[in-house]
């Protein structure tokens, strides 16, 4: 795939307090280890990473999940039994990731500066 043109797909979890992100490589892999779970979790997800969005939907900025988040919500620390209950009980949401953002070329000044 080009730069630029990923899609990056997450399962977003609503929790009672905060809402909870894992990316996970494609919907289809997703699927099968719902109904396969001899398929390994590194095969499914996308990086190793609970993230937070501090009841911002899932869209807010991320933040790693702490240990306490983990705990109050799930009852648990274990990330991965915290990561089997965010695939198992979130809602899949594919998302469009631009490689590129922000300006190309911060040394370039506008041309009419100074004239």
């Amino acid at each position: 795939m080009t730069r630029g043109a990923s899609t990056a797909c997450k399962v977003f979890y609503k929790g009672k307090s905060e809402d909870f992100i894992v990316y996970v490589d494609d919907l289809e892999i997703l699927q099968k280890w719902k109904n396969d779970r001899s398929i390994a979790l590194s095969d499914v997800l996308n990086g190793w990473k609970i993230l937070v969005s501090h009841s911002h939907g899932a869209q807010g900025i991320l933040d790693t999940a702490s240990k306490a988040a983990l705990e109050n919500e799930f009852g648990t620390k274990n990330e991965d039994e915290v990561m089997i209950k965010i695939l198992e009980g979130g809602e899949y949401q594919p998302d469009s990731n631009s490689g590129r953002v922000g300006s190309t070329n911060d040394s370039k000044a506008p041309a009419n500066i100074g004239r």
